[in-house]
């Protein structure tokens, strides 16, 4: 019996050295650049990234009435009212990639990047109590203009450019007050920095030097968001969860340095090589208001053998401070369908016990360009893998991947019309490290 233990010990480990290996090669990647080339990050704070997991986004995104997912308390941060549904502890970790083909009338232009998504932990708490952390990309700005103007006949190439990200730690924690209502909140704290560059460079045959300024934004705060579940057994092994989860205007700072540098002459393929700093300025710090949030949404789950849903999802960006000559931005509005789909849970086969996952979700930006809405639309698909356990081992794993197939933007009115593809896979362990006796 003994034997079996270690054996069964021995393959959470492995498991869990593969599920950090994944994580240490994804954060050195994301450390070093952004996976957004969407030219829409340069407004606001860049591209929002959400608080979905692989196996909520292959659902459309449906999250603030899932609880379980497979009959399995599952880690679901958009809504911490399901803390409160942990009975195993959750670790969960994963890669994010987009291949992204950008276009603007005739011309287009391909992209492909990828990093590290999300690390987070679940831990059951008492008798009907849950708390998790974690560490996930908050946002990313990644685009790029180029431009060649002319001064008198000299000709000079004008590039604007935006790199970085805002990385979010959280730490929350849910309860079940009494029997079929839980209640939860997130208490994060958002950093990093979002640098816009903007370059004149001369022809090389000039021999004249180079100008490039840099804005680097600074941000650091801490935001809250909350949310409630509601949850009743139908009969029949049915169940049914409608929650809410929302956030007001939380505020962070944000302070801005000037740096202008000049740099050496050199081809269009080479690297500029700076040769002094003629200025800097730091700036003071000011705050940034983030969206006031509502979103509300159910899901209807036959034991683990199927799981339908809908979210319904509300954003109030009026009150962010954009910098001067920046578009306002305002409301966004979406809606989220999906489900999963396992064919028996019980069989020995492989493919019976696959959890197969679609949906489809559709937003209307904050963003308003030229007079027309920036619309958000994808296709959901996804899977989540089952790994095999021994009868000794505590540990129940799966790998989960999806694949958003989706449009934003539009050609007209001189706009960009971005294709993309998103990728997502996560590497799920359940364990009984800390357990709950009494079950809800």
């Amino acid at each position: 019996m003994q034997k079996h233990f270690i054996q069964g010990l021995k393959k959470t480990a492995s498991t869990l050295f593969i599920a950090l290996g994944i994580l240490s090669f994804g954060t050195a990647v994301y450390a070093q650049k952004s996976t957004s080339a969407s030219p829409y990050s340069k407004l606001g704070i860049g591209q929002m990234r959400l608080d979905l997991l692989p196996q909520t986004r292959a659902m459309g995104g449906i999250s603030t009435g899932l609880r379980y997912l497979g009959g399995t308390n599952t880690m679901n941060i958009a809504n911490p009212a399901s803390y409160s549904g942990f009975h195993h502890t959750i670790f969960d970790a994963g890669l994010y990639g987009n291949v992204t083909q950008l276009e603007k009338g005739s011309a287009a232009d391909n992209t492909a990047d990828f990093a590290f998504s999300h690390i987070t932990m679940g831990i059951p708490l008492g008798k009907a109590g849950g708390v998790a952390l974690g560490l996930m990309p908050f946002s990313d700005v990644g685009y790029s203009y180029n431009n060649i103007k002319t001064l008198d006949t000299l000709s000079y190439r004008s590039t604007l450019s935006g790199e970085g990200g805002l990385n979010k730690a959280f730490i929350g924690y849910g309860i079940s007050p009494f029997k079929g209502f839980s209640i939860g909140a997130n208490v994060s704290y958002i950093f990093g920095n979002l640098t816009d560059i903007s370059k004149i460079e001369f022809p090389y045959s000039l021999g004249a030097y180079n100008t490039t300024q840099k804005n680097i934004r600074s941000f650091s705060g801490a935001s809250l968001d909350y949310g409630v579940q509601y949850f009743k057994s139908l009969g029949n092994k049915l169940n049914l969860t409608v929650g809410y989860s929302g956030s007001l205007n939380n505020t962070i700072k944000d302070k801005s340095t000037v740096l202008i540098t000049r740099t050496q002459p050199s081809l269009s393929d080479v690297e500029n090589i700076a040769t002094d700093t003629s200025y800097i300025n730091e700036k003071g710090s000011r705050n940034i208001n983030l969206p006031l949030k509502h979103n509300v949404g159910f899901t209807l789950a036959k034991s683990n053998k199927w799981l339908v849903g809908a979210d319904f999802k509300y954003a109030d960006w009026s009150d962010f401070q954009v910098r001067q000559g920046e578009q306002q931005l305002g409301k966004s509005y979406g809606v989220a369908i999906g489900g999963q789909f396992t064919p028996d849970p019980s069989s020995i086969r492989y493919p019976n016990l696959v959890d197969y996952r679609i949906g489809f979700r559709y937003d209307k930006t904050q963003m308003n360009i030229n007079g027309t809405d920036i619309k958000d639309m994808a296709i959901t698909l996804g899977m989540g893998l089952p790994l095999p356990s021994t009868p000794y081992s505590r540990a129940f794993s799966k790998i989960n991947v999806s694949a958003e197939l989706g449009q934003m933007g539009t050609l007209s009115n001189n706009l960009v019309r971005e294709r993309y593809i998103n990728f997502n896979i996560g590497f799920t362990l359940n364990d009984k490290w800390f357990s709950r006796r009494n079950y809800d």
